[in-house]
């Protein structure tokens, strides 16, 4: 997974932790991973709970760690982050993430999760890999560059046909 979350960072993807484990647990596991930098970017499900959704929405930037979250909670943080203008992607594999999977821009379930999950998800990974989900959105990006390719080289070299009728019409040539 550390090389995937170092790929995540390098592309622009910032990666967000949302656990049911305890703080001291998350905090330490994103360390590894080159989440966050310190336990002042986690933050509890209880203290998510006195967070106002004004104050959440201004310092959504500031945590990349959630730990010990009820599925209000990750509802309420993915929620956030759109609207702060931000394209989500939430993974899970249990029923209690597959609100937060409906909420985000594209859910993703893991195959071994439960059925009410895969059912919210908009996608499904088979092997349950991280890596996979950072592959996927490296092809997705190939893939839109080159339909955008494609289109810029059809309008530009369909562009003097279009003008040629549009000019031949306008000062009334016949064919």
């Amino acid at each position: 997974v550390k090389p995937a979350i170092k790929l995540c960072e390098q592309a622009g993807i910032t990666p967000v932790m949302i656990t049911g484990d305890h703080k001291d647990t998350a905090v330490a596991i994103a360390k590894e991973l080159g989440i966050i930098k310190d336990a002042s970017e986690a933050l509890t499900g209880r203290e998510l709970d006195n967070i106002s959704e004004e104050e959440l929405l201004e310092d959504i930037n500031k945590y990349h760690v959630y730990a010990r979250v009820q599925p209000e909670h990750k509802v309420r943080i993915v929620s956030a982050w759109r609207n702060k203008g931000c394209i989500t992607a939430m993974t899970g594999d249990g029923v209690n993430d597959a609100p937060a999977l409906k909420k985000a821009s594209i859910g993703v379930a893991m195959g071994s999760g439960t059925a009410v999950t895969k059912e919210s998800a908009d996608m499904i990974i088979q092997d349950d890999n991280f890596a996979t989900i950072v592959s996927a959105v490296g092809e997705g990006r190939r893939i839109y560059d080159n339909i955008r390719k494609a289109i810029q080289f059809l309008l530009a070299s369909n562009l003097s046909e279009v003008l040629t009728i549009f000019f031949a019409t306008l000062f009334g040539f016949t064919i």
